[in-house]
């Protein structure tokens, strides 16, 4: 089976809380042998905690497929580019150096590049990839256009990057703030400042102890 046409993978940073739920569920999965597909990042960790899922894209025009030599890496016809395939992976590392968002890694052990490949044996069947299915805060999301624009009404979809003169379109979507963006410019964002939300510890400390206003028994 393909997966639903309506259906995609929706990546949302800013509502990412760095608690590696995705990263534990994804390498639970039996045809992994225990490695997750998915990993956090900081965006700026020495000012903010805050951290961003990376997970395959699935580009539409996959450089990872294009320069592999040996013909390994396929994208189904609804648009998911799958894992090597083991019999043809010669583990030259061309795809794990070409990819422009970093994702494809080489397992050593195996001789092989690994990468998500969307739980397709999920998706296919109509069931969320683990990863969206255990999100808490729903920073990856399962679904359709509609039903992630009815959830975030300031956020929109953006599947457009730009890395130098390239421009690379993605079956996975990222949430972006609505506006005029439509194309993300991955070099100038490597030089733009982080938006992060800052925690004080007043904040913190006001929490942790209320005094009880009624006033305390007198000693006779």
């Amino acid at each position: 089976m393909a997966i639903a046409s309506d259906k995609t993978f929706f990546i949302d940073p800013a509502r990412c809380i760095g608690c590696q739920a995705c990263v534990q569920a994804c390498s639970e999965c039996a045809t992994h042998r225990g490695q997750s597909m998915i990993h956090l990042e900081y965006i700026d960790r020495r000012h903010s905690p805050q951290t961003v899922p990376v997970v395959c894209m699935h580009c539409d025009s996959p450089t990872c497929a294009e320069v592999c030599p040996a013909d390994a890496i396929k994208r189904t016809d609804d648009g998911v580019v799958q894992t090597a395939r083991k019999p043809r992976c010669i583990a030259c590392n061309n795809c794990v150096l070409a990819c422009p968002f970093g994702v494809p890694k080489m397992d050593a052990g195996a001789n092989l590049m690994m990468k998500c490949d969307m739980c397709y044996d999920r998706t296919s069947e109509g069931l969320k990839p683990w990863c969206a299915s255990v999100c808490p805060s729903q920073a990856l999301f399962w679904g359709t256009r509609e039903e992630i624009e009815k959830l975030r009404p300031s956020s929109k979809p953006a599947n457009a990057f730009q890395f130098g003169n390239q421009t690379i379109h993605t079956k996975v979507q990222m949430m972006v703030p609505r506006g005029p963006i439509n194309l993300i410019d991955a070099i100038a964002s490597l030089n733009s400042t982080a938006v992060s939300h800052e925690v004080t510890d007043d904040i913190l400390l006001s929490n942790l102890f209320e005094p009880d206003p009624s006033p305390l028994p007198q000693n006779r």
